[in-house]
């Protein structure tokens, strides 16, 4: 039988398709604001420890991204941009993907407690935890606030490299982790306002197919408020220094701006949505010079 006219029919799974179920894309954001944490922790971590607890959390982050796929493959059939990923593309089977993302999980927990401490390994398994069962199991099919909880989910990694240098959580790591939590919401409804049919199609209550198009560009524009509070507030507390200070206040008011523009905005059919494309890039964009502002202000203040 020939399995490229036969879906239900899986194909032999390559190396690349394991490594698509980890999310790879995702993982780069993860795995840098782990290492910005990890950077900026008041205490020095042995180099070959530090890189141990930096693979630690993007195998978690992949173990949580196969589990995700493995759970929500007949979502991501119905969606353009994911009806390519390995299972709904029927390159591999179900049972794989489950074995994949729990054996990772365990080994990934499991090596970063025998390679710096419990804190370290409990926060990352609690990050696991909570993106599989809180976000993708509870939240993300039953109420348009799963990306508003759910994003704490990928507010972890700051506080596990953080945890895996000092043995504990104070207050920097935890506004890291705020400042994570509150750029998900205006970051992810910017994207689902220009792939809003594909989570119509599948039935996802993301906010702009429950509540509309209007009540999500206002969401954005609120929530930028307080991420824009959170993001400065270590400079405001004398966390940092001048240079992460200046960085904060810059980026933040681009972003600002942005999410103006798309909050204000009614879209017009055919147009494109520039406005909420460039606000969708620019938040990613946003993370990575904000924890790259901090390691640099770090390392040059040493506030």
């Amino acid at each position: 039988m020939n399995t490229m006219t036969n879906p239900n029919v899986s194909l032999p799974a390559e190396w690349r398709d394991f490594l698509a179920l980890t999310k790879p894309k995702v993982m780069r954001l993860v795995v840098f604001t782990g290492l910005c944490g990890l950077l900026v922790a008041p205490q020095a971590i042995n180099p070959v420890l530090g890189f141990t607890a930096i693979l630690c959390i993007a195998l978690g982050a992949g173990a949580a991204g196969a589990l995700n796929q493995w759970y929500e493959s007949d979502l991501d059939s119905k969606m353009k941009r994911t009806a390519g990923r390995p299972l709904p593309a029927g390159r591999m089977d179900r049972q794989s993907a489950l074995h994949f993302g729990v054996g990772l999980a365990f080994f990934s927990v499991i090596l970063m407690e025998l390679a710096t401490n419990m804190v370290a390994a409990a926060v990352l398994s609690a990050s696991i935890l909570f993106y599989v069962f809180i976000y993708t199991i509870w939240l993300k099919r039953r109420t348009p606030q799963n990306i508003v909880i759910g994003g704490a989910a990928g507010a972890f990694p700051p506080v596990i490299g953080w945890a895996a240098a000092t043995g504990n959580v104070t207050l920097l790591p935890l506004l890291l982790f705020a400042i994570i939590f509150l750029w998900t919401p205006p970051h992810f409804w910017a994207l689902s306002l220009f792939v809003k049919s594909d989570y119509a199609n599948a039935g996802v209550p993301m906010l702009p197919v429950v509540a509309g198009e209007r009540v999500t560009r206002h969401q954005i524009g609120l929530y930028t408020i307080p991420m824009a509070a959170v993001a400065i507030a270590p400079w405001a507390l004398g966390l940092t220094g001048w240079v992460y200070g200046a960085a904060a206040i810059a980026l933040n008011a681009v972003f600002a701006a942005l999410a103006a523009r798309v909050s204000l905005r009614r879209s017009i059919p055919g147009d494109g949505m520039k406005p909420e494309k460039q606000l969708f890039a620019f938040s990613i964009l946003y993370l990575f010079l904000l924890f790259g502002a901090l390691v640099l202000d770090h390392w040059t203040i040493g506030a």
